[in-house]
């Protein structure tokens, strides 16, 4: 079924004939995507999950990541067969009081993105240097700064790429330390569970996963590349590899978020040890598997909050540029200033905030606010033959993405109302 879905998004012309060079030359916007879903709010979900419930939530981490390939793939579409972002296409296809309310809503969840990433790279930090948060979180701003405005896209998908590998060898570093049951992780992939108490875990995973600022992230990367959109196939082409770019960078994020509740199920469940905070799993990795262990988790939180604040950043640009009905270029002033929003804002509110754990929090809540606006409209303008042309979707691409939509966004409205309850 799965796969009759995929083909049918990928459209019935795409069967790939891969190169291995030739597909090479693809990979990048997905791993920048990628490091959305595996930053420091990710982390916090996961290690809770892995701690509380061991094993068993293994299986959401598969169902977001389907969802977020039909997703991804599908926004990636839209910028692959118009030329345009998805905050481009707002502005050229609905009314103006429209786009403006989205995209106004999006940069809010763009800052908020921004906040969680350089809070993630401040309290990496502060446990390898013992760095206060706040100075940890300028320096955390200013590098990620540097990176951005001297990088091409390119060399940034090098970098993330980079940044991406490191959090990965990490992971199976700490994973060699402890002894996995993975007869039990294996049948908890694949079997929902839902034990006592873990509905806002639950929720929390999945909520953390599909993320409204990858979604215009993703339809501007792949769109800036410039092709010849007259072309069928190379439209196609490009649709074809996009797919394997998604694909493969879709399951690597599987895979690190795997490990986060793995690690956490073998080293905390197994101990009778409940973390909800990421400076306590730090703490005790120490004693439980050494030095190193902990320091290797560090250096993955801080390379993972460095990759996911840049992608936040562009994300804003991006946003904000889309205002103009312009492309993200950070050479031009809109996409710069959009940047500067995104960053210096959530830069601000740190400033103001007293308890880190809290403003992850905060975070994902205007997320879940925000997150509905983005999906209902990806889906508005991908099934609009106006804009899609020949490209449009099929109606059974349309229901399935609808489908996937009320889901995400059932869920991330009982997570948000879960957190003003309590």
């Amino acid at each position: 079924m799965l796969k009759s879905i995929l083909k049918d998004l990928g459209r019935r012309d795409h069967t790939p004939r891969y190169g291995a060079l030739e597909i090479l030359k693809y990979i990048g916007p997905g791993l920048l995507v990628t490091v959305g879903f595996i930053d420091p709010g990710n982390w916090a979900s996961n290690i809770a999950a892995g701690s509380q419930f061991g094993y068993t939530l293994l299986w959401i981490v598969t169902l977001s990541t389907l969802m977020l390939i039909i997703l991804q793939h599908n926004v990636a579409h839209l910028g692959i067969a118009t030329g345009l972002c998805l905050a481009e296409a707002l502005t050229q296809h609905t009314p103006r009081w429209a786009s403006k309310t989205i995209l106004g809503s999006a940069m809010g969840a763009s800052v908020s993105t921004s906040l969680a990433e350089i809070l993630g790279g401040a309290i990496a930090l502060q446990m390898l240097f013992h760095i206060p948060v706040p100075v940890g979180a300028i320096i955390t701003f200013i590098v990620v700064l540097i990176l951005l405005f001297t990088n091409s896209y390119r060399k940034m998908e090098m970098i993330i790429i980079g940044f991406v590998s490191v959090i990965g060898l990490s992971f199976l570093y700490e994973l060699s330390l402890v002894k996995i049951d993975w007869i039990a992780a294996a049948g908890s992939w694949v079997t929902p569970s839902i034990p006592q108490g873990s509905i806002i875990i639950v929720m929390s995973v999945l909520g953390a996963v599909v993320m409204p600022h990858n979604l215009f992230l993703h339809s501007e990367i792949i769109q800036s590349r410039q092709w010849n959109l007259e072309d069928d196939k190379v439209i196609n082409k490009q649709l074809r590899y996009e797919f394997f770019d998604t694909l493969i960078s879709m399951i690597v994020g599987w895979g690190i978020n795997s490990a986060m509740i793995l690690l956490a199920a073998a080293t905390f469940f197994n101990t009778g040890v409940q973390v909800d905070e990421l400076q306590q799993a730090q703490g005790i990795l120490g004693p439980l598997l050494g030095t190193h262990a902990s320091v290797v988790f560090a250096i993955a939180l801080l390379f993972a909050g460095l990759a996911s604040t840049i992608t936040s950043g562009i994300a804003g640009g991006s946003i904000f540029a889309g205002f103009f009905c312009e492309p993200y270029d950070i050479k031009d002033n809109h996409s710069r200033l959009g940047v500067m929003i995104s960053l210096v804002v959530a830069l601000g509110i740190i400033f103001l905030i007293r308890d880190p754990f809290r403003g992850l929090i905060i975070s994902q809540m205007i997320l879940s606010i925000q997150l509905p606006f983005t999906i209902f409209s990806q889906i508005y303008l991908t099934s609009s033959r106006k804009v899609m042309g020949n490209y449009v979707n099929k109606k059974r691409t349309t229901a399935i993405l609808l489908g996937i939509a009320i889901i995400v966004t059932y869920l991330n409205m009982l997570l948000l109302i879960s957190i003003f309850k309590g």
